[in-house]
């Protein structure tokens, strides 16, 4: 681990207070030197969105639950701080230091505030005016007639239906948050629209359209996110919403005392350790799957928040779970113990197994197949099975195998509508498009779309050959496969092929004027050094006038020597 940890991007550390040491970690590249990354990335199907998204208002019950929680904080912090108390005392009684009398070193300020008093926080307002009309109050700005700046605003966040939308999870230093992005297909820009803050580094992103939380008895359906993370929790929240504070459901344990107790065993009722992968049962649609390092696999109902069947078959982390996208009480798990699990969740008992030669790193169902499913690796292969071909449960020999990277296969995918095109990203920092067609797998391309170790990959569910990638370098990129030479070719018609078309360049998140100010050196070093980074001619200085003096000096005395 010590050795794994030397490799790892430097922000990787502050995840040690949430999660075991034990844990897989991403797989960062030891020459990568950015402390941001993305590790997650899912689409948002088009016309789900709201309109125009609302804005969080707090309850008094969840002033009240917010209170209870950082009453829970503070009480371990007084823990900690009591712990480290006796060696605070030990220095203070330093006979080195006792002479600077540090016990008292506060004293003269704290005097001087209780002297001042708090009622002076608001000195500086003369005092308080009423007015009858509103067009009196110098405070008002905004008159009756005038436009609504509140309308405006609305129009500036409303989300159009022809607009496609982004979930990027982002790790800035130990900051992580879901960044919600608008990509406008017909101007490929892409930005982002809203996002929120994130208690742990997350793992895992499904999106749903199921209704949970405070809209959970509203008609139609929304659009959330569930979360996983290294907490033992799942986080579901609304995307509808703007600056939200707190998700709308959380599945899983909130006393932290009992999840010390059993940190990483096996619990029948809550995940102990980092949830690693979601997936959402869109035929039996209040269900929701989730795989953890505690080695089990649960099956959450969203609408009372509870963990309805938990799965303790494999022997190591559950790295991936996925439902069957027909049968609705199917599902696939993939972990750790270098062994996928396929099985029938109302009779979890009769289960068929396939063993890999490494660690599986993702799994994926055959949408155009439903009998078969793809296995990728953590040596870099892929394997493609037959759900059908099992002997007293265990799986038979894949039908073939792909060496697809030279490093682990992290992230895997298949268009949702063209039979045969698969899509692999790898920590070799490449992403790589094949034919499998006829189970006769051939790659198509190879290509390093600049987002250092791929992560994720996804294709959008709406648009024809778009897909979206993010890596360890923090940033996202979106490639128009249908404007690429070799995959036009391969995967289109006679038509298509006959038709020459300029490729489009990757599209990624555009910079605010103020972050590009931020990137540029000098830009940084002028706004630290002030005036000081100013021409000489705007701001001589002392030194420049006493050598103007001086040469006034000489050119006196010459003319003076010249005279005589």
């Amino acid at each position: 681990l010590e050795e794994e940890e030397k490799s790892l991007s430097p922000f990787i550390v502050v995840e040690r207070h949430a999660v075991d040491p034990d844990v897989e970690r991403p797989r960062v590249s030891s020459a990568s030197s950015s402390r941001v990354m993305i590790s997650a990335i899912s689409w948002v199907r088009k016309g789900a969105a709201a309109e125009k998204p609302t804005t969080y208002e707090m309850t008094e019950e969840e002033y009240t639950r917010i209170q209870d929680i950082a009453a829970l904080e503070i009480e371990d912090a007084k823990k900690e701080l009591k712990a480290k108390s006796q060696l605070d005392q030990d220095i203070l009684n330093d006979p080195a230091l006792k002479d600077f009398d540090l016990d008292k070193y506060d004293d003269s300020d704290h005097d001087s505030d209780q002297e001042q008093g708090s009622a002076h926080v608001f000195s500086k307002i003369k005092g308080l005016s009423y007015y009858k009309e509103g067009e009196e109050d110098p405070y008002i700005t905004f008159k009756d007639g005038e436009d609504d700046p509140e309308e405006d605003e609305s129009d500036e966040v409303r989300i159009f239906g022809s607009d496609n939308l982004l979930l990027v999870a982002k790790t800035e230093d130990d900051i992580s948050n879901i960044e919600v992005c608008v990509f406008e297909g017909e101007s490929d820009n892409l930005f982002v629209h809203h996002d929120f803050m994130l208690p742990a580094f997350p793992l895992a992103l499904e999106w749903l359209d199921y209704r949970v939380g405070r809209k959970a008895q509203e008609p139609g359906g929304g659009s959330y996110v569930a979360v996983a993370t290294f907490e033992p929790r799942i986080e579901i929240w609304d995307l509808d919403t703007m600056d939200g504070m707190y998700p709308d459901l959380v599945l899983g344990c909130m006393d932290k005392k009992q999840l010390r107790k059993c940190r990483g065993k096996p619990h029948a009722e809550f995940h102990t350790d980092a949830v690693m992968s979601l997936s959402w049962n869109k035929n039996v649609r209040n269900l929701l799957a989730s795989s953890s390092a505690d080695t089990t696999v649960k099956l959450w109902d969203l609408n009372t928040a509870k963990c309805v069947q938990s799965y303790e078959h494999h022997k190591d982390k559950v790295q991936a779970v996925q439902w069957h996208p027909t049968e609705a009480s199917v599902m696939l798990t993939g972990g750790y113990d270098q062994r996928v699990a396929a099985f029938d969740s109302r009779a979890p008992t009769a289960i068929s197994w396939w063993t890999m030669d490494a660690d599986v790193e993702s799994i994926l169902w055959d949408i155009h197949s439903p009998s078969h499913f793809f296995v990728a690796t953590e040596a870099g292969t892929v394997r493609y099975f037959d759900i059908r071909n099992v002997t007293n449960g265990q799986g038979a020999a894949p039908i073939y195998t792909l060496v697809a990277h030279d490093e682990a296969v992290s992230a895997m995918d298949q268009h949702p509508t063209v039979a045969g095109l698969l899509v692999t990203g790898s920590a070799d920092e490449t992403v790589k498009v094949w034919d499998v067609r006829e189970h006769k797998p051939s790659m198509v391309i190879s290509r390093n779309l600049d987002v250092g170790s791929v992560f994720a990959a996804r294709f959008c569910p709406d648009e024809p050959m778009l897909m979206a990638v993010g890596g360890s370098n923090g940033e996202s990129r979106i490639w128009d496969m249908s404007t690429n030479a070799d995959v036009r070719s391969t995967f289109g018609d006679a038509s298509v092929r006959s038709m020459p078309v300029a490729e489009k360049p990757l599209v990624g998140l555009q910079k605010d004027d103020d972050e590009e100010e931020d990137d540029n050196p000098d830009a940084v070093i002028a706004e630290m050094h002030g005036d000081a980074m100013q021409p000489l001619e705007a701001k001589p200085s002392d030194d420049d006038d006493d050598e103007e003096e001086d040469d006034e000096e000489e050119e006196d005395a010459a003319m003076a020597s010249d005279s005589e």
